[in-house]
């Protein structure tokens, strides 16, 4: 056994900040936040339309809401992994 407290994880058990740890992950993968924005702002919008709808169902416009949302989503996360995939096999094939 060890003499001291010595953490098993040391880079999760150290005192950083959460503010911090959160600019780290976001600096690690940029298009996340981007896709939490863009479904802030459809859902934003689609609550916003909600009252000018005019004869369209409420179950239709939350059908396009959601989907509106979801492409947004899918649409960063498929430009996050060919911007890490460029930057692991294009910028960085120094071995």
């Amino acid at each position: 056994m060890s003499s001291g407290h010595d953490p098993v994880y040391p880079e999760y058990e150290t005192e950083a900040s959460q503010t911090s740890k959160l600019l780290r992950k976001f600096k690690e993968t940029p298009f996340v936040p981007i896709g939490m924005a863009g479904f802030a702002m459809v859902v934003g919008y689609g609550l916003y339309k909600l009252k000018h709808r005019g004869n369209m169902k409420m179950s239709l416009h939350l059908i396009h809401m959601r989907v509106a949302a979801q492409g947004f989503v899918v649409g960063a996360i498929t430009c996050g992994v060919l911007y890490s995939m460029f930057r692991e096999y294009v910028v960085k094939p120094k071995e």
